[in-house]
């Protein structure tokens, strides 16, 4: 049952990254996956986030990246949708 569930998991991920950037590789999968995994504690237990950042600043810089990454790509990825309705 757990491998199953694990499956069903990564094929959700996969289609939401896909959705999200308009691709699915391992490499941006696994990105999405710190993305949303990160905003969801910043949201949750901020201060725990706060203790995560301070204690591993150079880590924290590198999630930046990574959130930035995906925050462009899936502005590109809607711009290349909306001229496809256009």
């Amino acid at each position: 049952m757990e491998n199953e569930l694990h499956e069903k998991m990564d094929g959700l991920l996969e289609k939401y990254t896909e959705l999200l950037l308009g691709d699915s590789s391992e490499d941006l999968k696994d990105k999405v996956k710190m993305w949303a995994l990160y905003t969801h504690i910043s949201k949750s237990m901020p201060a725990l986030a706060k203790h995560w950042n301070s204690t591993y600043p150079d880590d924290k810089e590198e999630l930046k990246r990574i959130i930035n990454e995906i925050k462009e790509l899936n502005e590109s990825h809607r711009r290349t949708m909306k001229k496809e309705e256009d």
